[in-house]
């Protein structure tokens, strides 16, 4: 399920990124990724602590162009991250297996851990017999 979603949340990006781009060929206004700008915002984008209240006054006063810009060079490291989540969610499920194996084994644990005394309709849980369940 975890990869699923991952995957929904690449998708949007990827429909975003095209969306911006759209824009940017209209407006004949898109920067080369190599761009002194372009590597700035690479730069900020990389701040682990960096909002949206960081770049409010710069955001507000730019022209949509720029902004289409900024938010091209953002969904990149967005898409490159999720790509790295993704690699590391399917290397998990390979080792791990899913949730319903997941949750299988965590049954089967709390089963060897406390079992249920057929007799009585207790629990025996780390040694202790609990009554009245």
């Amino acid at each position: 399920m975890e990869i699923k979603l991952t995957n929904v949340a690449r998708a949007s990006l990827d429909e975003l990124l095209n969306d911006y781009g759209d824009f940017l060929r209209n407006e004949r206004a898109a920067w080369d990724k190599n761009s002194r700008e372009a590597r700035y915002v690479r730069r900020l984008g990389g701040k682990p602590e960096m909002t949206f209240e960081d770049i409010r006054e710069f955001a507000e006063t730019r022209p949509g162009s720029v902004m289409a810009n900024i938010a091209l060079c953002l969904i990149h490291q967005a898409n490159f991250l999720l790509d790295r989540q993704l690699l590391r969610l399917e290397q998990d499920f390979l080792k791990e297996g899913g949730l319903r194996e997941r949750m299988m084994r965590a049954r089967l644990e709390s089963r060897r851990k406390g079992q249920i005394l057929k007799d009585t309709g207790a629990y025996r849980i780390y040694g202790i017999t609990i009554s009245g369940a």
